[in-house]
């Protein structure tokens, strides 16, 4: 009968364990020999029919065992199948914390064969020299919000929250002009580089264009409802598209001050606005944690990238390949166009920072700024971190005030213009002196680079 009993228990496990997971599970299978699933076996029993091996006291008493004599059955495991049951459970333990460990080892092995394989194909990154801080330029009353570069490469223009546009010497860093007009922080700037034009975007929900011949504002753009954060370019036709917090996305003609498209589909602030010259011809990101492009001749919304787990702060558009960055505190992505296939995933050396600005250079170095001050430093090709750095205040401002809040290179690619909380600007260049030997940069992991 205990044998039956054993048997029943036995399959009764089976059967719970096959409705729980809906697979057949047999601890024997993780032995490599028989004795050790014997002595497992042997454990087991005893541990769970420990209670049945003897009766309770009161029953004990009214048996008659004279007549009926002790269970054959019973007498038969304590003497063959539990010889000694404390040295066979420490021997069962013994060989079963063996066993595991092999099989760890063999999964072990496997994984890092799997990893090779799948990591082997990947190009390790080109080598890029540390840039350092060259130059710091005070001027701003206020956060310095935004910056663009002139087309010839001798000047650059900087908005700030002192609701001033000031251009300086892009060699000498000298102040050549300030700009007065707005009554609320300058958030956006862009320069033609067909007319002598230059673009602001305000909080005080205006458009305004700058005549740099004459030195004033010949035109304003009215129809924000809200802030304007972001304004860009055409590269080949005369219109801008501007957008804010108002959550769409504003085409004008820059002549006529037309209105042509009111882009909408985002639910939130959107943070950039990019013109491409062909489709998609324009791309934005929003708070509300996507990136979308719109066909311009349509006005409607090609795509919507939901990659992002958070807001998209930070975007820029390689200047010589067909595609785009972007960035949130948990990625920066890289897309192609025109399809937007995801290219890479970056993962910043120090994750969980709210990046605020991209920008990337010609030969494939991508920069990001980090709300706390954290500098990254990427190759655009493979992804990889090859510097970290931190921008360290100015004398007599707060700690909370090394912000990076805008940024770009120059059209030589060659130097870096970074705009702070600290109301400073930071030009940065490459280090000349530096070698692969003397500065071989963060060590690359291809396992950093995921794709999803």
């Amino acid at each position: 009968m205990f044998s039956e009993s054993v048997t029943s228990g036995v399959d009764l496990l089976e059967k719970r364990t096959k409705k729980l997971f809906g697979v057949d599970t047999d601890p024997s299978q993780i032995f490599v020999d028989d004795d050790a699933s014997s002595l497992y076996s042997q454990t087991i029993i005893e541990k769970q029919y420990r209670n049945t091996q003897s009766l309770p006291e009161y029953l004990e008493a009214e048996i008659d065992r004279e007549k009926y004599g002790e269970s054959s059955i019973i007498t038969s495991l304590k003497e063959k199948a539990l010889p000694d049951i404390n040295r066979s459970s420490q021997q069962a333990q013994l060989v079963l914390r063996k066993n595991t460990q092999d099989i760890q080892a063999q999964q072990l092995i496997k994984a890092q064969a799997q990893t090779a394989g799948l990591y082997s194909h990947m190009e390790k990154p080109e080598w890029h020299a540390p840039w350092k801080l060259m130059r710091v330029i005070v001027g701003h009353t206020g956060w310095v919000r935004s910056v663009a570069v002139e087309p010839e490469n001798k000047w650059f223009a900087t908005g700030s929250a002192d609701r001033t546009i000031k251009v300086w010497d892009l060699v000498s860093g000298k102040l050549k002009l300030t700009l007065t007009g707005h009554i609320m922080a300058v958030r956006g700037l862009v320069i033609s580089d067909r007319h002598p034009y230059l673009f602001s975007g305000s909080e005080d929900k205006t458009v305004k264009c700058w005549d740099l011949e004459k030195n004033q504002i010949i035109r304003d753009y009215h129809g924000h409802l809200s802030s304007v954060y972001s304004v860009d370019l055409h590269p080949t036709i005369d219109i801008i598209a501007t957008a804010g917090r108002d959550s769409v996305v504003r085409v004008w003609d820059i002549r006529s001050r037309t209105p042509i498209h009111t882009l909408t589909g985002h639910t939130s602030t959107i943070t950039n606005v990019k013109c491409l010259p062909t489709d998609p011809q324009i791309i934005s990101t929003s708070m509300d944690g996507t990136v979308r492009l719109y066909d311009l001749v349509a006005g409607k919304c090609m795509k919507t990238l939901t990659h992002h787990r958070k807001a998209v702060r930070g975007m820029c558009v390689h200047p010589q390949e067909y595609a785009f960055a972007t960035a949130s505190s948990d990625s920066i992505r890289q897309w192609k166009l025109p399809e937007a296939q995801l290219l890479n995933n970056c993962a910043p050396v120090e994750s969980n920072k709210i990046i605020n600005t991209l920008s990337v250079n010609q030969k494939g170095v991508l920069f990001s700024g980090a709300d706390d001050g954290t500098l990254g430093f990427f190759d655009w090709r493979t992804g990889h971190q090859f510097q970290a750095a931190k921008n360290e205040p100015t004398p007599g401002s707060l700690d909370s005030e090394s912000a990076v809040l805008a940024s770009t290179f120059d059209n030589s690619g060659l130097r870096l213009i970074t705009c702070t909380a600290d109301k400073t600007i930071k030009i940065w260049k490459e280090d000349e002196m530096s070698t692969p030997e003397t500065d071989p940069g963060l060590p690359w992991d291809p396992t950093t680079r995921i794709i999803d």
